[in-house]
């Protein structure tokens, strides 16, 4: 069987798009490229996410292909300084480290001039990680000889991009108001009094108007050309050719006044002036709305601390913290984040970890810890080692994950797409039939009110709305998610989550702590309890079971010291046998017992009472006769029952999966209040149980803790991983929880219902604004109410530019979301 292709995916910013028609003509042209699997254009982040056959195409071509539709992916070209390389071999070996490195579009090195030129898409790649990924393959690059690109974050970058962009839309507002108020004032001459009276002359109003059309309002122009020669069309197409039509006829009535003004003709250039600012004032708001919309990724990057304090033998000096290299040792003070992934060497501490799980309450940290970056020291002073720096930290390793699930695109985002596809084309078709009727049947002057209605059919459109309605909830609602401690990992399962009737959970770990304890030791007459504690937990010390590491504990805690054990044998799901103290000691199930021949001899009914309880029994054996037994408890957490009560509450079913004796296992979901348990299922049989309840009661969301539950997680229609904090990289799940509190699973259900609400109210809006208003642009109301029923294009222009901020502006109130159930958040 042929070997799958080796895929990579990049994420390429993008510039040029106006409106949801150009990413789909983006989408579709990548797609079209040999190779490549799968493209997703994100038009709030202006962002691609393209996978693809490096084999078949290369990431410089998509770049290139990008540019070939009309469109910019903006990349940086990096030359580097090399040490260390000696002949063609290490070239090669160089090459391919640079590209290893997440994102790297190309890398070519040169052995004569031992300098590496990387390409890599603007924003997306620190020089610190591709000197990492040099220095590993066992090459250098110097540091002070890197580029100024080294000391600034790709984040920065990014930032300093968005900033340049609105201050560039700041000035071509100030200047399109600026010109239009004078054009607007004189072309109204008694509205307001002592207006010079210059101001209504034509060629007064076409110098002022000049340089909004041209210079304002240029990047329409220059994107509507673009479109033209892809022999395509999209919102720069339309207010190109609305603005465009206003300004011409009204400078042909300026050039010509005799012959048009005697044919009822007069000028618009307040129409031109007043469309081009309003809609420059759309796209301000609009851009401002998009950066607050990412404001949660910002966030997260401005934890990540730009300094470390490096100890290197026995002195401490400040260091860029892309110089600190895993095994380094870092002090950190009261105050100060913590700059790196690792573990404590000495010191105590409490360190706010709230950027991660969203837990508003301090952990204390000693020697032997785990610390993460980002997070906060509080008290105490402690060291470091460290052990993941860089894009390895779990804090980038977050951001790279909100960053793809607000690049990915929602199943629901589809219908838009496919709207958005032809719609530029048919406001198109549709203004045209509007000059051409009104021409031939409209009032006189007919061809000018055919003009002014075509005009505001063109401008009134707006693809823009349709485009943004759903990545900019999802941009919203996965940053929100995040700073709850919730990461979610595509946009299609925060959609599907809202669909979900039943929840099914894993009890270890995650309904209950995880850590079993002894809670009940009942020797038998003879016995003590502390011999008893002791013969068990010599016989278990050869054990990794978690029951032996409850007896060892306990065992300890009663001061009982277990002798050495001598052929220590384990006895997969029954329990173990060994020698201590010349005796033999069986401990484990009855089944256990009764296979080697040991009567119970009256533990059988405590066992039971035991078992009633929730707990699971351990029985004790020596030399053939049954000692004693001890019970052990996982117990729930305390959080569990609220956060049952609550899912229930949302109308949803809720069923534990367990290996665990029924019994025992009932006990628990009583004490939780989960009426629904599968009990006694074999960690290979969970899938099909999960399988099973998706034919019986609908969608499924299973919570397990991302190990033991991988294959069922995956099975389930969305996964739940239930994280340590730590770990991020959960695969098989489509939603991890940085904490593990249960009342996460709730948060996230009601986000996502939220997420939901949201997008239906952008969708309503962005296609009802078009099918109410695109008739009444067209003049559909005149026969009817006469001139009150037709729309002027200034109007069109303004409501055109209100739906998309509107649209966007709905999105933002998802930041101020929080779940009904009480709990940190």
């Amino acid at each position: 069987m042929p070997a799958a292709p080796r895929t990579t995916t990049v994420e390429l910013p993008l510039r040029g798009m106006s409106c949801a028609a150009c990413a789909a003509r983006i989408e579709q042209g990548l797609a079209g490229l040999a190779g490549v699997r799968e493209v997703a254009v994100n038009f709030a982040a202006e962002r691609a996410r393209v996978t693809f056959d490096p084999q078949a195409v290369d990431a410089a071509r998509l770049v290139s292909r990008i540019g070939e539709l009309g469109y910019e992916a903006p990349v940086a070209r990096l030359t580097l300084p090399l040490t260390g390389m000696s002949c063609a071999a290490c070239v090669g070996r160089v090459e391919a480290a640079l590209r290893g490195v997440p994102d790297v579009l190309a890398a070519s090195v040169s052995l004569a001039s031992e300098r590496a030129e990387v390409l890599v898409p603007e924003g997306r790649v620190a020089v610190a990680d591709l000197r990492r990924a040099v220095e590993a393959a066992g090459y250098g690059i110097p540091a002070a000889e890197a580029g100024p690109e080294a000391a600034e974050a790709p984040a920065d970058r990014e930032q300093a991009a968005r900033a340049a962009e609105l201050a560039r839309l700041r000035l071509k507002l100030a200047a399109g108001v600026l010109f239009s108020v004078p054009v607007v004032l004189g072309s109204f001459p008694g509205l307001v009094p002592g207006i010079p009276a210059g101001w209504s002359d034509p060629w007064v109003q076409l110098v002022l108007t000049a340089p909004v059309q041209f210079w304002v309002g240029a990047a329409f122009h220059r994107g509507a050309w673009a479109a033209l020669r892809h022999r395509t069309a999209n919102m720069n197409t339309l207010v190109s050719l609305g603005t465009s039509a206003a300004f011409l006829f009204s400078v042909a009535v300026t050039v010509w006044p005799r012959a048009l003004m005697a044919a009822g003709g007069m000028t618009y250039y307040d129409t031109a002036a007043v469309l081009v600012t309003l809609i420059v004032l759309g796209r301000y708001l609009e851009a401002r709305a998009k950066g607050t919309a990412s404001a949660a990724i910002r966030a997260l990057v401005g934890l990540r601390p730009r300094t470390a304090r490096l100890v290197r033998d026995g002195a401490e000096v400040d260091v860029a913290v892309d110089a600190v290299a895993p095994g380094d040792v870092v002090r950190v003070r009261p105050g100060e984040k913590i700059p790196v992934d690792g573990t404590v060497l000495d010191g105590r501490s409490t360190v706010d970890e709230s950027m991660l799980t969203g837990e508003a309450v301090p952990v204390a940290k000693a020697a032997g810890d785990r610390v993460v970056a980002g997070t906060l020291n509080r008290t105490g002073s402690f060291t470091v080692r460290a052990e993941r720096v860089g894009r390895d930290t779990v804090l980038a390793q977050i951001v790279r994950l909100v960053e793809a699930a607000q690049g990915s695109k929602a199943p629901i985002q589809r219908l838009a797409d496919r709207v958005s596809a032809v719609f530029v084309p048919i406001v198109l078709a549709l203004a045209g039939a509007t000059l051409a009727a009104w021409w031939l049947l409209g009032p006189e002057p007919a061809f000018l009110f055919a003009l002014s209605n075509a005009v505001a059919v063109l401008v009134i459109a707006c693809p823009c709305a349709m485009g943004l309605a759903t990545p900019t909830a999802i941009m919203v609602a996965t940053g929100r998610a995040a700073e709850q401690g919730i990461l979610v990992k595509s946009a299609g399962a925060l959609e599907l989550l809202h669909r979900v009737r039943t929840i099914v959970f894993d009890k270890t770990g995650t309904l209950t702590r995880g850590r079993p304890e002894v809670t009940d030791v009942v020797p038998r007459d003879g016995t003590s309890p502390g011999a008893l504690l002791g013969l068990a937990a010599a016989a278990e010390r050869g054990s990794e079971h978690p029951l032996a590491e409850a007896i060892a504990a306990r065992a300890a805690a009663a001061g009982a010291d277990p002798a050495e054990a001598e052929a220590f044998e384990a006895l997969p799901g029954h329990g173990v046998a060994a020698r201590v103290g010349g005796r033999a000691v069986l401990v484990g199930r009855a089944r256990l017992l009764a296979d080697r021949g040991v009567a119970l001899d009256g533990l059988a009914k405590e066992a039971e009472r035991l078992e009633a309880e929730g707990k699971s029994v351990v029985f004790v054996a020596v030399d053939g006769e049954a000692r004693g037994l001890l019970a052990v408890a996982d117990v729930p957490k305390p959080e569990a029952a609220a956060a049952v009560a609550a899912l229930g509450r949302l109308g949803l079913a809720v069923v534990m999966l367990t290996g665990d004796a029924r019994r025992t296992a009932e006990a628990i979901a009583g004490r939780v209040g989960i009426a629904r348990v599968l009990a006694e299922v074999l960690p290979g049989d969970k899938t099909e149980a999960v399988a099973r309840l998706q034919q019986d009661g609908g969608r499924v969301a299973m919570v397990g803790d991302g190990i033991n539950d991988a294959p069922a997680l995956a099975r389930a229609d969305v996964g739940i991983a239930m994280g340590s904090g730590t770990d991020v990289a959960l695969e098989t799940a489509e939603i991890a929880l940085l904490t593990g509190d249960l009342r996460g699973v709730v948060r996230a259900i009601e986000l996502s219902r939220a997420t939901l609400r949201v997008i239906r109210q952008n969708l309503g809006w962005a296609f009802g604004y078009n099918l109410l208003l695109l008739p009444v642009a067209a003049g559909v109301l005149y026969p009817l109410l006469g001139t009150h029923g037709l729309l002027s294009p200034v109007y069109a222009g303004a409501a055109m530019a209100l739906s998309s901020v509107s649209v966007v502006a709905n999105s933002l109130r998802l930041r101020r979301f929080r779940a009904a159930l009480a709990g940190p958040a």
